[in-house]
């Protein structure tokens, strides 16, 4: 029997991507940038299925122009480039990868904490750049963290695993900003649910790990920065549109806050002439948080396992829209 025709808008790792070869009838894309919209139109127009990154906007005109579009396979945990409703209308359902980045993300939050709050990155291009000439009693002084107070803005998975690593290992006192409360962060690390401004008021390190809608857009901005404490270092591995880059840079710049760590950015990459690249007292990191061997074959594999589960017109491992199971579009016979 034929195979389906999907289009894979990136090269992933082998564990998922030589499952979609086998199965389908895959067109890889292997350009290191992402495919241009027009070429994404052009390269679904005949396709079953699409495996697609964050970078791709899948809107009702895509997808119109994909008329046997049956599943769209997102590699990645959010899925903000999918108009769901579009899809669900459409009867194409949607896949996502969560659940696996939950520690490497975690690990990157807080990396990117003691990195900004120690000023390791600040002074090691210091010491490349040949500086540093002698021991400086009062050279690169950073924040201490044991002991200290922990805003996560957002406690879920990953919020949760960032709270933990800091309460456990530096016995920081740990407040949380959610729309709900969660037992078991209070119960086993004592944190308090608290209002956005007071944590903001409170914490010494502020880690964002909140979802982006339109209550939490611009979040972090020159009011948010402003209520931090001096000292206070913000760290970002959620979205970039959380942040206004401008007010952040304006708070790093006057000292409203001591320094910043952002493994997202809005755009990504950033735009020429953006002031938080470079600025002595910011990391900017590629949106590293999943870069790890076991978090992305992992990726890998739910991708192609929703992609294919999508063909043949099953469940999705991971699905985002299931509401559309009672009005999937339906393709022809494939093969096993």
């Amino acid at each position: 029997m034929r195979k389906p025709k999907v289009f894979v808008t990136r090269l992933i790792p082998a564990a998922g991507l030589e499952q979609v070869r086998e199965y389908c009838d895959a067109d890889i894309w292997t350009e290191p940038l992402p495919p241009p919209a027009d070429v994404l139109r052009r390269k679904v127009s005949d396709c079953e299925g699409l495996l697609s990154l964050l970078t791709e906007r899948i809107d009702g005109a895509l997808l119109d122009a994909a008329p046997r579009l049956r599943v769209v396979s997102n590699y990645a945990v959010g899925f903000n480039n999918i108009d769901i409703p579009a899809a669900t209308e459409r009867g194409i359902a949607v896949g996502n990868t969560p659940g696996v980045l939950t520690d490497a993300t975690a690990d990157m939050a807080f990396a990117l904490l003691i990195s900004a709050g120690r000023r390791i990155v600040e002074s090691e291009k210091y010491a490349v750049a040949g500086q540093w000439k002698t021991w400086e009693p009062m050279g690169h002084i950073g924040q201490d963290m044991v002991g200290r107070t922990l805003g996560i803005v957002g406690m879920g998975r990953i919020g949760y695993a960032m709270a933990r690593r800091c309460h456990g290992g530096w016995g920081m006192r740990v407040l949380y900003h959610d729309q709900r409360a969660h037992e078991q962060a209070e119960r086993e690390l004592g944190a308090e649910r608290v209002a956005f401004d007071r944590l903001l008021a409170d914490s010494d390190f502020i880690s964002a790990h909140a979802d982006l809608n339109d209550t939490t857009r611009g979040m972090f901005n020159a009011a948010a920065f402003a209520r931090m404490k001096p000292t206070a270092v913000f760290v970002n591995t959620a979205r970039g549109p959380l942040v206004v880059e401008a007010d952040l840079a304006a708070a790093l710049l006057k000292g409203t806050i001591f320094a910043a760590g952002l493994d997202v950015t809005d755009p990504e990459p950033p735009l020429a002439g953006n002031p938080l690249v470079g600025l002595r007292n910011c990391i900017v990191a590629p949106h590293i948080a999943s870069a790890t061997v076991s978090s992305r074959n992992a990726m890998a594999e739910i991708a192609a396992d929703n992609l294919i589960a999508g063909l043949k017109g099953e469940p999705l491992r991971a699905w985002v829209n299931p509401e559309v199971a009672t009005n999937r579009r339906k393709g022809a016979d494939v093969g096993d």
